[in-house]
């Protein structure tokens, strides 16, 4: 059996929020047996992007982070807390809305990854990767304690504690990840890097259009364990998701990085039953508007591509270039190319596309392919400046 803590926190205050991160890891199993004196360790937040507010459920809490490197300290070690965020966005400006900046006056190691120097690490036995661009420090410390916050994610349906080491790669490598396949990337550096524990953050969360711009959700609540599978499989379920209805739980379980057989985890603290609330899926968000935009899939295309086109219209629609989108048809995934749409009107997304698909105009390549690359082609589509064929 492996063990699983669910813990209410009473409250935001520092203290109590303490409070409820060390109860929660203790109940794990504690970081004793894991962290010993002299050791280095980063405490991996998720920091995706700056977010509309601290209180927007996007990103994890400063006061989280905290806590667990206070445990980490009194157990003799060096706690850094560092973090990469996603392609594009600004580590530091996440970092000044969420509050970290005061965890630096008050003399905590508080890194951002983009300003580290990078190196080169081979990945043994990838499926995906064989050699990855990482920062130096994440190759130096020696535990790494994933510390995501509880999110639905427009392609991979919730973001947790093993999506969360994604943020261990530059941005040219988290492309290359969403190019070649999101879910088997992602598990690579799982079993790469192996975090020892994992803490989540689940006193503001978010559901909807996750994992930047959903609606939060407060359920004020800490979950711990070593076994991350384990942890996101229960997390999931405290959002209202089935274990196999994720793809990066299924894909590490599948690579034995652990279990999401719910008969084989014991939930303590507080019951999945009592806690669980079912969170709005992202393509359930109804602020979505695809009016005049025909959206073509078949059985067989994934969550990743079917939800991600949604996310770009999402984006377009908050920077006001939705109506430039008007009257193209995307096809998503393994689709038939419908008849009587002009060339110059079709968008086809997603590397499990039909062969005849992926000869069209604009092609989006990726398993699922990245936001900026979709839009890129939407915006593209019936102008006089053409998106390449196929977007790299």
């Amino acid at each position: 059996m492996t063990r699983v803590s669910i813990v209410k926190v009473a409250g935001r205050e520092r203290e109590r929020i303490a409070a409820g991160v060390r109860r929660a890891v203790e109940l794990a199993g504690g970081l004793a047996d894991r962290i010993r004196p002299g050791m280095r360790v980063m405490i991996k937040p998720n920091l995706v992007a700056p977010p509309p507010s601290a209180k927007s459920g996007a990103c994890t809490s400063p006061l989280v982070c905290q806590a667990v490197a206070d445990v980490v300290r009194e157990l003799g070690a060096t706690p850094i807390i560092a973090e990469s965020s996603a392609r594009g966005a600004d580590t530091e400006a996440a970092y000044r809305i969420m509050g970290y900046d005061a965890l630096r006056g008050l003399g905590y190691d508080v890194v951002d990854l983009k300003q580290d120097t990078v190196v080169q690490a081979k990945v043994t036995n990838g499926r995906i990767l064989t050699e990855i661009a990482t920062f130096e420090l994440a190759t130096q410390v020696d535990a790494i304690i994933s510390v995501p916050v509880m999110k639905t994610h427009d392609q991979g349906q919730i973001t947790l504690a093993l999506k969360n080491l994604k943020g261990l790669v530059t941005d040219g490598d988290k492309r290359r990840i969403h190019l070649e396949g999101m879910f088997e990337g992602a598990t690579d550096l799982v079993a790469h890097f192996k975090p020892v524990f994992a803490v989540v953050d689940a006193l503001i969360g978010q559901e909807g259009m996750g994992p930047l711009l959903g609606m939060p959700v407060e359920l004020d609540l800490i979950l711990a364990g070593a076994d991350l599978v384990a942890v996101d499989a229960i997390a999931g379920r405290v959002m209202g998701f089935a274990p196999d209805e994720v793809p990066i739980t299924r894909a590490a379980a599948a690579r034995c990085l652990g279990t999401l057989d719910e008969s084989q985890i014991e939930v303590v603290g507080e019951r999945v039953a009592d806690v669980q609330r079912r969170f709005v899926r992202s393509e359930e968000d109804d602020r979505i508007d695809s009016a005049g935009i025909a959206v073509v899939h078949s059985e067989g295309t994934c969550t990743g591509c079917r939800n991600g086109l949604l996310s770009s219209l999402f984006d377009m629609k908050a920077d006001g270039t939705l109506d430039r989108a008007r009257g193209v048809t995307v096809i998503a995934g393994p689709t038939p190319i419908p008849d009587g749409v002009s060339q110059e009107m079709l968008v086809s997304v997603g590397s499990c596309s039909l062969p005849e698909a992926r000869r069209l105009l604009r092609y989006v390549r990726g398993c699922p392919p990245n936001n900026v690359d979709i839009v890129r082609a939407l915006l593209a589509a019936g102008r006089d400046d053409p998106a390449p064929r196929c977007v790299p």
